[in-house]
């Protein structure tokens, strides 16, 4: 079920408005720092840790 999710989410991330949205967040990551959090335990096994990679990718500056 987990890689299912994650290949969605993936998916999900590279349509053209998802993927503008994470240009700008990768952008503003060289300018100030934000936070994405969410309740899960785990990162391992959390949308963030998926989410951590998509914006590594698209040239965000990634704390961790």
């Amino acid at each position: 079920a987990w890689n299912l999710f994650a290949k969605r989410y993936r998916a999900e991330m590279e349509r053209p408005e998802a993927s503008r949205l994470l240009d700008a967040l990768a952008a503003l990551s060289h300018q100030t720092r934000f936070s994405v959090g969410c309740y899960c335990a785990d990162e391992r096994r959390c949308h963030r840790g998926i989410l951590r990679g998509i914006l590594k990718s698209h040239g965000a500056k990634v704390a961790g």
